[in-house]
């Protein structure tokens, strides 16, 4: 069994990829729905430290994490294609 510094470094990784989408998924559109959930993960992120974790908790939040993002691929992926079309035209 992991430590538990490593599970929360583990877990804190996860949160963070996903809080950098936060503009991204802004321009999608997306962001409006989620930015509720963005302030709950921010907040969950300062309380962290005192969360008690297990392996399977973790395994079980990066899977998601990796889901969140294939789901998020190819409309954020198009989404900047579309920025860079736009920047060259200028």
């Amino acid at each position: 069994m992991q430590d538990h510094e490593g599970l929360h470094s583990r877990l804190k990784n996860c949160l963070q990829t996903i809080l950098e989408l936060e503009p991204d998924l802004e321009r999608l559109e997306l962001g409006g729905e989620l930015m509720q959930e963005f302030t709950v993960l921010k907040s969950f992120m300062e309380r962290l430290d005192a969360v008690l974790l297990d392996e399977d908790d973790v395994r079980r939040i990066e899977r998601a994490t990796a889901n969140f993002l294939e789901e998020l691929k190819g409309p954020v992926s198009a989404m900047r294609r579309r920025g860079e079309q736009r920047r060259l035209l200028q």
